[in-house]
């Protein structure tokens, strides 16, 4: 598409790019790549299709499958009318010549092989999707990876359109670079032969089609006379035919299970722990086996998406999702558990319990209220996300979506603004307060398990990890040192803020081998700080 996209510049530059496609895939070698990989790709899709026993799918991984099965029937008449043209009898297929045909003599094919194009980059972002996203620097990656996908489709169809107008507004002889010699090597490809060349590659396409449906319905008229029993941990039993997986049987029974790679065996979100039957099981197979043991699993917890008892069996998922966000893989992916790079901030009101105990119940709430609204005002304003408060506390968490860099800078933005409004506060309150609000703030950054956690209905979205542990004890520090903010030097370096004029200090964290650096800032110098 980057060819397709040197249009925009001028018809010459596309032809010059051409010139490098050419080099690299018109060769022997090229050539055995390509088409190699497309009758690889298509018939590993063909073989999952066949071992998979339901394709009730959710909707991301359904749609790669539909856009990929109509990839081959939008592109074979531009095989056709290209690739396989010039192999029989030469023809010359630059960009002056195609662009002619798909934007002039023949519009509508033109459309057909836009809408190709669309179909097969949007089946191939869908893939590389599910493929990234259990990554950890996925998270910071996926706003340029976004950018690509969504730039190099649009500016290969501005591209071909740009080419197109051109090549409309001039005559018929001089769009083409060969014309007369190109329109006799057209009809030298006699009807009968075009008429065999496509029947055998549509007919090819359409048998494969037919003989996975047919081969699919043999195999289930045989396994529904061989049931198998699934028990879950509520006492459900999903009676399944013998060969389906238990992530299978659990999608065509409507229960929620988790599977972030979509059931390749890629992740360890779907697996089960057997509780009775395990003794029958087949063996792992080498994807399985692997991915167990990498997570360290215990000998009776196995893959759900892999998983394909012959026998009844009982089993016990590991990760139970809420069934509201079961089929919203974005949402999987953080309920399920993911290590990524985030900065947390923990805020305390310092000196609460002695300004409490001079206040009525209902001063203390009202107070606290308006404490709890400055702190989740200037986390929301920074694109943070408030975890929770905890007696005069509070927890917020900040790269959920955003870069490390930008969850630095917003986190330190976060802090400064709450220091000032406490001041403001404290001015509208003057009055009613016998001491003034301080606050002690303490922020660090680094990996952290992110997930959604707790029981029943007390379940929210959190982090925890050594990143969750250094942030409360610089929150303490800022206390014993009476200061407002305590930010840690992977928090400067990442926000990339200037520390001159604030105190430095080296302090020990218990579980880390070498000391690390905290910057100390006053209610004073956080003004300047953001």
């Amino acid at each position: 598409m980057s060819n397709h996209a040197l249009n925009l510049i001028s018809l010459n530059a596309a032809e010059k790019g051409r010139l490098l496609f050419l080099l690299l895939w018109r060769n022997p070698i090229g050539t055995t790549l390509l088409y190699g990989a497309i009758l690889v790709h298509l018939s590993l899709v063909l073989r999952s299709l066949y071992n998979r026993r339901s394709l009730k799918l959710p909707f991301g991984e359904m749609m790669q499958i539909l856009l990929g099965l109509l990839i081959p029937l939008l592109i074979m008449e531009h095989v056709i009318g290209t690739r396989l043209r010039h192999e029989l009898v030469g023809y010359n297929d630059t960009y002056r010549n195609i662009v002619y045909t798909l934007w002039v003599a023949s519009p509508f094919n033109g459309v057909k092989q836009t809408i190709a194009l669309v179909v097969a980059w949007t089946h191939g972002c869908i893939g590389i999707y599910f493929w990234l996203r259990p990554r950890r620097w996925f998270q910071r990656a996926a706003p340029l990876l976004l950018s690509i996908a969504i730039l190099l489709p649009v500016l290969a169809l501005l591209g071909f359109a740009n080419s197109g107008r051109s090549l409309a507004t001039i005559p018929v002889e001089a769009a083409s670079l060969s014309g007369g010699e190109n329109a006799r090597l057209s009809r030298a490809i006699d009807p009968v032969s075009q008429f065999q060349i496509r029947l055998a590659l549509y007919g090819t396409f359409g048998g494969a089609i037919a003989l996975l449906l047919t081969f699919r319905a043999l195999r289930s008229w045989r396994e529904w006379a061989n049931q198998i029993r699934i028990t879950y941990p509520n006492g459900e039993i999903v009676t399944v035919p013998r060969g389906f997986s238990i992530l299978e049987a659990s999608r065509s029974a409507g229960i929620p299970h988790y599977s972030i790679c979509g059931g390749k065996g890629r992740c360890s979100t779907c697996r089960v722990r057997v509780i009775k039957g395990g003794d029958e099981l087949p063996a792992p197979g080498s994807i399985e086996e692997e991915t167990l043991f990498r997570i360290g699993a215990d000998r009776d917890v196995r893959l759900g998406c892999q998983l394909r008892p012959e026998k009844d069996v009982s089993v016990v998922p590991l990760i139970m999702p809420d069934p509201d966000v079961a089929a919203d893989g974005a949402a999987q992916l953080t309920v399920a558990g993911q290590e990524r790079d985030i900065t947390v901030l923990f805020c305390d009101l310092r000196s609460f319990t002695q300004l409490a105990e001079t206040k009525l119940p209902y001063d203390v709430v009202f107070l606290l209220n308006r404490y709890f609204a400055v702190v989740g005002q200037a986390v929301q304003l920074a694109d943070g996300r408030l975890d929770k408060f905890i007696g005069d506390g509070a927890m917020a968490l900040f790269g959920l979506r955003e870069s490390s860099e930008d969850s630095c800078r917003n986190a330190l933005a976060a802090a400064v603004q709450i220091v000032r409004e406490i001041e403001r506060l404290n001015e509208e309150m003057a009055d009613e307060l016998s001491l003034p609000l301080r606050v002690a703030i303490g922020i660090h950054t680094g990996p952290a398990i992110v997930g959604t956690m707790g029981y029943d209905k007390v379940k929210g979205l959190t982090a925890v990890g050594d990143t969750v542990n250094v942030a409360s004890r610089l929150e303490n520090i800022a206390k014993a040192r009476d200061a407002a903010i305590v930010f840690s030097e992977p928090v400067a370096v990442g926000a990339n803020t200037k520390v001159e004029g604030l105190e430095a200090e080296d302090i020990s964290i218990r579980g880390r081998s070498g000391p690390l650096r905290v910057y100390v800032v006053s209610a004073e110098q956080a003004a300047w700080l953001a």
